[in-house]
């Protein structure tokens, strides 16, 4: 593949000047203050309830006021808000293309159809690292202004850890969702996929067979719960496969519509 760091490079810049960039890190940045949210009401879930934050009747959250909760709360919506952000990030990466028209000019470049395709992957998977950066330090400041008690540097580790690999699972398994954005040429086929997934994970997985279904493991190894090799072998072989799709779509696919 030759020029695939013009590519990069042309990638990062539609990224830098587009709106979608900052509303992305926006997005994601609500997370930790979410999770923020939740630990002070466990702090002190009376002075919430007088403030009208909660109701009386509400249902807490299980844990304790503590960083590894806040940190596992963390991790889990890193897991399962990074199915749609990340998704959305690949959908946008690959489906503009389609909706500005822009993909017959962007084929008719002297630049091999893998390079490009190439190209976006890289851009997909820095920007979407680049926000787990954010949370992680984002996660980190609110924790401390809201008081939580001294952690060890091995509890932060572990859990700094937890997050990155639950993420990375979860950008991996937004591949199969560029090949929709790319096979469907545009926005709305890969946005109905994103949100039949949604819905088929928490189906499966409140059925007990979230272990077998590659978008209910990153959250499941959030929570902490035991699986076993299938489950990664799962996730790899769909992410794998949606890499694939969406090479040889780029590369074969009549392009002409």
């Amino acid at each position: 593949m030759t020029n695939v760091a013009q590519v990069i490079w042309v990638e990062m810049l539609k990224a830098r000047r587009s709106k979608m960039s900052l509303l992305t890190a926006l997005g994601f940045s609500l997370l930790p203050l979410a999770m923020g949210f939740f630990m002070i009401v466990l702090k002190d879930p009376e002075l919430a309830r007088r403030m009208g934050l909660i109701s009386t009747k509400a249902h807490l959250i299980a844990g304790a006021a503590d960083w590894p909760t806040y940190i596992g709360l963390l991790g889990q919506a890193v897991a399962g808000g990074g199915m749609v952000l990340f998704g959305f990030i690949g959908i946008w990466v690959f489906g503009r293309e389609y909706s500005d028209h822009t993909v017959k000019d962007l084929l008719a470049l002297p630049t091999a159809r893998s390079a490009i395709v190439f190209g976006k992957f890289v851009v997909l998977a820095a920007w979407s690292a680049a926000l787990v950066a954010l949370i992680g330090v984002a996660g980190l400041g609110i924790g401390a202004a809201i008081g939580l008690a001294q952690a060890s540097p091995q509890i932060l580790l572990q859990g700094g850890v937890t997050i990155a690999l639950a993420a990375g699972l979860t950008i991996a398994l937004a591949t199969p969702i560029v090949f929709f954005a790319s096979a469907g040429h545009g926005y709305l086929p890969p946005i109905g996929f994103v949100f039949l997934v949604a819905l088929l994970t928490q189906v499966i997985s409140a059925a007990g067979w979230g272990e077998y279904f590659p978008w209910s493991v990153p959250v499941l190894y959030s929570q902490g719960t035991e699986l076993g090799t299938v489950s990664y072998v799962i996730v790899i072989l769909t992410s794998l496969a949606g890499l694939a799709g969406t090479f040889l779509w780029w590369e074969w696919a009549d392009q002409s519509n």
